[in-house]
């Protein structure tokens, strides 16, 4: 079985500027510079023929190259408990509709559409044990943004669940044209 997602893997500049932000939040769970990516959709355990037909799907993806930057911060909660910190994009029109082809190639390849609404961004920590308001980090990164950089491909990448957390392999790049 693989456990897949597909996502857009941000320039090592860009990885820079959000692993510059992951201090002094106690009881935060920082991603690893190997971690952090744009999710485009999240596909879960597959046996090795779906993967096959995500794959193939995918290849016959065509979108144009783009651009984004970072934009602000936010968080995820349930039930009003904060569960994952992020940082948001800018402009959110090519991300989304990316996500949009990206979608509708995971239909053709016969999963489920996700039910969720979509929210580009790149994760930066888990908060399932936080110690701290968020109030003082939100205040100080609250206007993060960074000059735009190129998104030139998207990946499809395999998740290895561990004891330390997860390993993200990218599979495979795709480009965009």
């Amino acid at each position: 079985m693989h456990r897949l997602f597909i996502g857009i893997d941000p320039p090592e500049h860009v990885k820079d500027r959000l692993l510059d932000l992951m201090d002094g939040l106690a009881g935060a769970r920082w991603q690893s510079d190997e971690q952090l990516h744009l999710t485009l959709r999240f596909i879960g355990e597959v046996d090795g023929n779906r993967a096959d037909d995500i794959a193939a799907s995918l290849e016959s993806l065509h979108h144009p190259r783009f651009e984004l930057a970072l934009a602000g911060v936010g968080m995820f909660d349930r039930r009003g408990r904060p569960e994952a910190l992020w940082v948001g994009v800018e402009p959110k029109a090519p991300v989304k509709a990316l996500h949009d082809k990206v979608e509708s190639a995971m239909r053709m390849a016969g999963l489920p559409p996700e039910g969720r609404a979509y929210l580009p961004h790149i994760t930066i920590a888990r908060l399932k044990s936080l110690a701290a308001p968020l109030d003082g980090f939100m205040a100080a990164h609250g206007g993060i943004s960074s000059e735009p950089f190129p998104v030139d491909d998207f990946c499809l990448y395999e998740s290895q669940l561990t004891r330390d957390g997860p390993i993200y392999t990218i599979v495979e790049r795709y480009p965009l044209t």
